[in-house]
């Protein structure tokens, strides 16, 4: 119950502070959203090369003979 109440004051104090300081919000989010970017397509840069070694550098799958039941 007591992480309820802690909750709904959180999120009462949060909505009351992103009204007041919404110019303030938009400038972090104008300053965070460029390096968001940046750092995520870094990701997916290296990301990718890594699926292309590891896809480039593995053997084709060996078909394995048909075992005969008797």
């Amino acid at each position: 119950m007591k992480i309820l109440i802690g909750g709904i004051v959180a999120l009462i104090i949060g909505i009351v502070g992103l009204i007041a300081w919404w110019g303030d919000f938009l400038l972090i989010l104008k300053g965070a959203i460029p390096i968001i970017l940046v750092l995520g397509g870094a990701l997916a840069i290296y990301l990718g090369i890594e699926d292309i070694k590891t896809t480039s550098a593995s053997p084709p799958p060996e078909e394995k003979p048909a075992e005969k039941k008797e």
